[in-house]
């Protein structure tokens, strides 16, 4: 029988470092002009460990991160996402079309760091618990470890953006990772050459956010 972690005092979170943690939301933007500088050694390691903090169906941890540095295989991530990029434009026709072609979706030249997270459907840490009826929740829980890094790395000043515009099986090659992990997310990170606390896509025209309302329902 394994001893259980002493229970301790929460901290206080008063309503100083409550307002800092809103500034926090309202500046994680998602990022896609990166300037060159690397970051410091070690820091990014630091903020996938903050990651691993996040919950997790089962407590199961079905992230996988991997730190893609090799030249070749940055190259072949970017020759996939102009591919799927040229993809997407043809969907496109007139006017958005042309507005789509003067967007910047990606920071894969610039980024000093290229991170790619996977979801691992089959680690049996946590023997399944809370995955019988919903599967996908492993998929969400490394969302949440994301999502954490992605507030870490703002804390530090550290940009993130997520590149979405790719296909994930070429991306599972280009890796040389096990074909049964799931790719959930190819970030570049770095510091942001350009700031803002209103996202890329609003400010271009593209679409402009809902309002609260339009998120909620009740029942």
């Amino acid at each position: 029988m394994t001893g259980r972690a002493a229970v301790v005092a929460s901290p206080d979170f008063d309503a100083g470092f409550r307002a800092r943690l809103h500034d926090l939301f309202v500046w994680r933007r998602d990022i896609r002009r990166f300037r060159t500088d690397a970051l410091p050694d070690g820091m990014l390691e630091r903020l996938i460990e903050v990651a691993c903090l996040a919950p997790s169906v089962g407590l199961s941890q079905p992230w996988r991160f991997v730190i893609v540095d090799d030249p070749a295989r940055r190259a072949a991530v970017l020759e996939n996402f102009t591919a799927c990029n040229a993809e997407a434009l043809g969907a496109y026709s007139g006017e958005q079309a042309e507005r789509y072609a003067t967007l910047k979706l990606a920071g894969l030249r610039e980024a000093p760091c290229h991170l790619a997270v996977f979801s691992d459907h089959a680690t049996d840490i946590g023997h399944g618990l809370g995955r019988r009826t919903m599967p996908e929740m492993a998929d969400y829980s490394v969302v949440a470890a994301i999502s954490t890094l992605w507030l870490a790395a703002r804390a530090e000043g550290i940009g993130v953006g997520w590149v979405s515009i790719l296909e994930p099986a070429g991306i599972t090659a280009a890796l040389d990772v096990p074909a049964g992990w799931r790719l959930i997310g190819y970030f570049c990170l770095g510091y942001p050459s350009l700031d803002s606390d209103s996202p890329e896509l609003e400010r271009a025209g593209w679409e402009v956010r809902q309002r609260l309302g339009d998120h909620i329902v009740r029942r």
